[in-house]
């Protein structure tokens, strides 16, 4: 059996800008775990049989949109703050980017996003936490570059 060919954590990167120009793009510090989700929300229609008007119809299943989310949880690093507050703050979607880096090609998605969620807390004898979610803000683009 070969072993599958697999990226490490830090190979799994999300990065903020800081909207000046030319950007500057930033992966906050902090997280232990990080996730991207790409959803399509669907439409259905029932498809009759034409032949047996009386089978029961399949549901046909249609793309209405698009839409991709970013959670990450971890601890809230000084380093960081800022840029998570400014970005929660903001009233306007901020610059988005993911990186997944494999050993032959590296993913990247590219998009806006609204820091739909910011969760501080602490346990007694813990450190201060920061649980993020990211809602995108139109298209993500996804593009690659071989090693």
């Amino acid at each position: 059996m070969a072993a599958p060919t697999t990226a490490r954590f830090g190979k799994f990167r999300v990065l903020i800008g800081d909207g000046a120009s030319p950007e500057q793009f930033v992966a906050p510090c902090g997280f232990t775990s990080k996730s991207l989700a790409l959803s399509k929300n669907l439409t259905d229609v029932n498809l009759p049989d034409c032949d047996d008007p009386d089978a029961p119809a399949w549901v046909g299943r249609d793309v209405e949109s698009l839409t991709a989310s970013i959670t990450g949880e971890g601890v809230m690093a000084a380093e960081s703050v800022e840029t998570w507050m400014e970005a929660f703050e903001s009233t306007d979607s901020v610059n988005v980017k993911v990186e997944i880096e494999l050993p032959a090609v590296t993913y990247t998605y590219t998009g806006r996003m609204h820091i739909a969620s910011m969760t501080l807390g602490a346990e007694q004898g813990g450190r201060v936490t920061n649980n993020v979610e990211m809602q995108s803000d139109g298209e993500l683009v996804r593009t690659l570059v071989t090693a």
